[in-house]
């Protein structure tokens, strides 16, 4: 492996990576070295400096340099840009090399293997990932893998469920996209600490947390091998112990605590019981919901799955 690529920090190698798998390219003139560059629309400016302060200690990079660009096909007539693109230097060479094969980018997997981390991910996102809400609710997660091949957006796919638990799908536009709303959440909980203030569109807005709601009557499902006697109080006791999941996502543990018991959840027989939820667990159950986007039921099997690794 390259030694001014091993010299490089480990913040450096997650960026690049990320930057790589969005809108960075490594290109190369006939005759000529290869060149780092990527180009963001002028009203992502502060995204485009923000990457060229991050990348340039190690790859010898030129500002951001406005560009106006004539295209018939767009309403106005023509785009604005920011372009950044670098000099020569032994990086980029070793980047063509591993990036490219007869001139057609690829996914270098040794590379994201042993250097890809959640900064890589929110700069892939942030290049070229999309959110999309409905009422300020996520309902999808879009990275826009188009430029590479199906048989690599499986890998990646492939990748980011063993290293992430995220299950992405591929969609007919060969983009991979995450549906899951409990999923969407898991996910910006990754990125969100490395996220430039440019990038929080990205993110959603607001969250309507309510914090007190009447008592009502609901249905949950639960564990066929849970017995209750007397569903509404004994649920509801049961349910107390949501104040620690709420202590766990305060404190940033809910996901490493919870993730596994969550995706086992769809793996048991499940009984449904109808009660009448007391205001204080109505409240907890709705803003567990709002923040990790998981059921009702879901959260009740954590309760009962927190009780069940006490004893």
């Amino acid at each position: 492996m390259d030694k001014e690529w091993l010299d490089t920090d480990n913040s450096f190698k997650a960026r690049i990576i990320g930057k790589l798998l969005g809108d960075g390219s490594i290109t190369i003139q006939k005759g000529r070295k290869p060149r780092f560059q990527f180009t963001h629309t002028s009203t992502d400016i502060g995204w485009s400096k923000y990457s060229y302060n991050m990348l340039k200690e190690y790859i010898p990079l030129n500002p951001p340099k406005f560009k106006k660009t004539i295209d018939p096909r767009l309403k106005k007539g023509f785009s604005l840009a920011y372009s950044v693109q670098s000099r020569t230097s032994p990086i980029n060479t070793y980047l063509r090399t591993e990036w490219y094969n007869n001139g057609q980018k690829v996914i270098p997997n040794n590379l994201l293997n042993h250097f890809f981390n959640e900064e890589t991910l929110a700069w892939w996102y942030m290049d070229d990932g999309h959110l999309k809400t409905h009422n300020n609710k996520p309902q999808k997660v879009i990275l826009s893998t188009e430029g590479f091949t199906k048989q690599e957006n499986i890998w990646l796919i492939e990748f980011l469920k063993d290293r992430y638990n995220l299950q992405f799908r591929g969609d007919k536009q060969n983009r991979i996209i995450l549906y899951d709303q409990f999923q969407i959440l898991h996910f910006l909980s990754f990125v969100s600490p490395y996220m430039h203030n440019s990038m929080w569109r990205k993110l959603p807005t607001r969250c309507d947390f309510i914090h007190e709601l009447p008592s009502r009557r609901s249905t949950l499902y639960l564990p066929e091998t849970t017995q209750f006697t007397s569903p509404t109080k004994e649920i509801n006791l049961l349910l107390s112990s949501l104040n620690s999941l709420i202590l766990d996502y305060k404190n940033g543990k809910f996901y490493d605590k919870w993730l596994t018991p969550v995706l086992s959840h769809s793996l048991i027989s499940l009984r449904g019981y109808q009660i009448v939820l007391s205001s204080k667990v109505s409240s907890n159950l709705q803003f567990l919901y709002e923040t990790t986007g998981l059921t009702y039921s879901q959260l009740a099997f954590l309760c009962i799955f927190l009780k069940n690794s006490e004893c």
